[in-house]
């Protein structure tokens, strides 16, 4: 049974001895980062990515990123996707003519984008008709991120791109392209202000639009300027109750340049990452709280690993996207489970874990809370939600499957959840599924 005061993040604090102990320092951190990136594949440093590509190579991206689902796909009219409006998609790939040689190019994006495995707007689903679930969305890009430009759609209006830990479609107008020197140099540039809360906004200007209230998402780095950079009048307004960002902003031909803009004091924010703590771990998950589950960071929100990764890009701890990539991957220190794993031994795993470690089953990601009278506790940003409503049956082997009620509906948010109880169907649970428990201690 849930109780109010778990939905806090003292309630959980207050358990923890030490919180406030630094868990790894910046250094530290930053040699974190250089491991994952050397042990997991698909995280890619954007200053390592060629000058060119070969057609093969390109070819290969291409078809990786836009790969043809295994599983019919359908519009939310319950139209089923058909060969022709496939093969449409497939055409604006741009990919039956390249050149032997495929010069990359840079650029940052100007505002919070999608990132997607087709060159379109278009929402599919799959056969269950989950509609919240668009499975041309993969994920999001954020201001000031940098990304490797490979190629272009056939209409023009798309480019392919490679941020650090994903390879997508984006909307060619949300990206500005400059030189690599500048766009990596941007990446670099210090001090810098990193948003601490759920999300920040910057301050109104009618003089600027295209920076005017714009949507920053936590761990966001937007390098600082100083009023010996741009004077005491930015776009209107006195500086001297906010924060001065330099943001990139796209040309009317496309390219790069900048500006200054500024974020109040009173917005949620940290110049430079916050100090990696317990205590910062999750007092930082639960300014989620109650948020929509975004599937790909879809509705301007997040779904299961993207909560996770916000919360550790606050720190400046970076990991894979997908929740498979993350829970299989070698950095971290991690447990392991097999199929002949019990119960038993994966609670006592658990019991062991600290707050903030991850816990791992197929498709989705949880943040390890505590325990509260020997159940586990997690919050997780999750979409669907399943489980007996008799709790004296839920870990009955021995029972009949008639014999429990099982609920199944939605949750679709970022919640607190007891984790026994949570099922995946009447004859699986969580907890006959988590695969690992990864430590980035």
């Amino acid at each position: 049974m849930l109780k109010t005061e778990q939905l806090n993040a003292a309630y959980w604090l207050a358990k923890v001895a030490d919180a406030d102990r630094v868990l790894l320092s910046q250094q530290q951190i930053n040699t974190r980062n250089n491991t994952t990136f050397a042990r997991q594949p698909e995280m890619t440093r954007l200053a390592d990515v060629p000058q060119t590509l070969s057609a093969t190579t390109l070819t290969a991206i291409i078809n990786q990123a836009s790969a043809s689902p295994e599983q019919p796909r359908y519009y939310a009219d319950g139209n089923a996707v058909t060969t022709a409006q496939w093969q449409a998609y497939r055409s604006n790939l741009n990919s039956d003519a390249l050149p032997a040689d495929n010069p990359v190019q840079f650029g940052l994006v100007v505002k919070r984008t999608d990132l997607r495995s087709m060159p379109t707007t278009d929402r599919v689903h799959n056969e269950q008709m989950a509609l919240d679930l668009d499975r041309f969305q993969e994920t999001a890009l954020f201001p000031g991120e940098a990304v490797a430009v490979l190629h272009q759609s056939r209409d023009g209006k798309w480019l392919l791109l490679q941020n650090y830990h994903y390879t997508g479609w984006v909307y060619s107008e949300d990206v500005a392209i400059g030189s690599r020197q500048q766009v990596l140099a941007y990446s670099e540039q210090t001090p810098f202000l990193v948003v601490t809360g759920a999300r920040a906004y910057t301050s109104y200007t009618p003089v600027q639009p295209a920076i005017s209230e714009l949507l920053l998402d936590m761990g966001s780095r937007l390098p600082l300027l100083t009023t010996q950079d741009t004077g005491h009048n930015v776009h209107g307004q006195n500086p001297h109750a906010s924060h001065i960002v330099k943001l990139p902003v796209r040309n009317s031909d496309g390219s790069l340049d900048f500006t200054p803009a500024l974020i109040a004091r009173q917005q949620d924010v940290n110049i430079g990452y916050l100090p990696y703590t317990t205590a910062n771990v999750i007092t930082q998950a639960f300014k989620f709280l109650g948020d929509r589950y975004g599937w790909g960071h879809d509705y301007d929100s997040r779904d299961c690993t993207g909560f996770i990764i916000e919360i550790y890009r606050s720190f400046g701890l970076l990991m894979p996207r997908n929740s498979g990539q993350q829970g299989e991957g070698s950095y971290g220190q991690n447990i392991r489970f097999t199929a002949d794993s019990s119960h038993s031994d994966k609670l006592a795993a658990i019991n062991e874990a600290s707050a903030g470690d991850l816990i791992y089953r197929p498709g989705h990601v949880m943040l390890y809370l505590g325990s509260d009278k020997g159940e586990p506790f997690v919050i997780h940003s999750v979409h669907d939600l399943a489980y007996f409503t008799d709790q004296e049956a839920k870990n009955d082997a021995d029972a009949s499957p008639a014999q429990p009620e099982l609920y199944q509906g939605i949750l679709n948010g970022v919640a607190v959840t007891p984790l026994t109880p949570l099922r995946l169907s009447a004859d699986s649970s969580y907890l006959d599924k988590i695969y690992a428990i990864k430590s980035l201690r």
